[in-house]
């Protein structure tokens, strides 16, 4: 055991170095509308019910989407980590060709960061998503700083020996320890997927660097705003800036933001 703790030691020691990375502000062009699917009423549950009326999700940049497929796999790990679904999460941002894309570390289960288009990467999910919108537009700054953030990190890897570490006494989420590791890193060579969210938002200015810490939030606590960590739990206040998480799913025809959907069965 005590072999196994000093491996962890070592090799996360070494992948704590950040990466600089200086890039340009690029102007970017904005599209025309795509479809984004639709989004039930907003609710601290993951039961996976749709809360009608539903409606056309309109994305905005730094909108925090919320990921679900427990295999039997992946549930055993959140067990011995210490949460639960929902187990991955993404970043929406603006790309450098003018669409909205998402930034997520370990894409379909993979070994690197994506940078994908969204309206292309949300119904190919093959399990249940949620969308904390944000409630106040980001600023052309900091939507820039976004696009540069993802567009850096777009292809690096995956940090499995991160992830590994939160199932071993020695990760940085714990009662004590969070108030002093897994704080914000920036540009680095690898990210799990909370921390590629995270950093991206500290990056943009939109979270406090002070107290944020990605390296020790799950994608559960950014989903119900609350942790059994008391670190977490006291300093990431989501609800102040994103709206509370609504269940996304499919929809055809979705151009109009203005348009809702009702219950089926109560217009019967």
């Amino acid at each position: 055991m005590i072999l196994s703790w000093l491996f962890f030691t070592l090799i996360a020691f070494t992948e704590e170095e950040t990466v600089t990375v200086q890039l340009n502000p690029q102007k970017v062009v904005i599209p025309e509308k795509e479809n984004f699917g639709l989004l039930s009423q907003s609710a601290y549950s993951i039961d996976r019910i749709p809360r009608y009326p539903l409606h056309c999700y309109e994305p905005n940049v730094g909108d925090i989407v919320l990921f679900s497929n427990p295999t039997l796999f992946w549930s055993s790990l959140y067990l011995i980590a210490g949460t639960a679904a929902p187990g991955h999460a993404g970043l929406v941002v603006r790309m450098q060709n003018g669409r909205l894309g998402i930034v997520e570390a370990g894409y379909n289960d993979g070994i690197h960061v994506r940078l994908n288009p969204l309206s292309e990467r949300l119904p190919i999910y093959p399990g249940h998503l949620w969308i904390r919108q944000r409630k106040q537009p980001v600023t052309e700054e900091q939507s820039n700083c976004l696009t540069q953030y993802a567009t850096a990190i777009d292809g690096k890897c995956y940090s499995g020996v991160r992830l590994l570490g939160q199932l071993t006494p020695l990760r940085s989420r714990g009662p004590l320890r969070t108030y002093f590791v897994g704080r914000p890193k920036g540009i680095r060579h690898a990210y799990i997927c909370s921390e590629a969210v995270l950093e991206g938002l500290v990056y943009a200015g939109l979270l406090d660097k002070r107290t944020t810490r990605p390296s020790a939030t799950f994608p559960r606590d950014m989903f119900f705003d609350s942790s059994l960590n008391p670190y977490i739990n006291k300093h990431l206040h989501l609800i102040s800036q994103w709206e509370v998480p609504a269940l996304w799913q499919r929809g055809s025809s979705c151009f109009d933001s203005h348009h809702s959907y009702q219950d089926p069965i109560s217009k019967k």
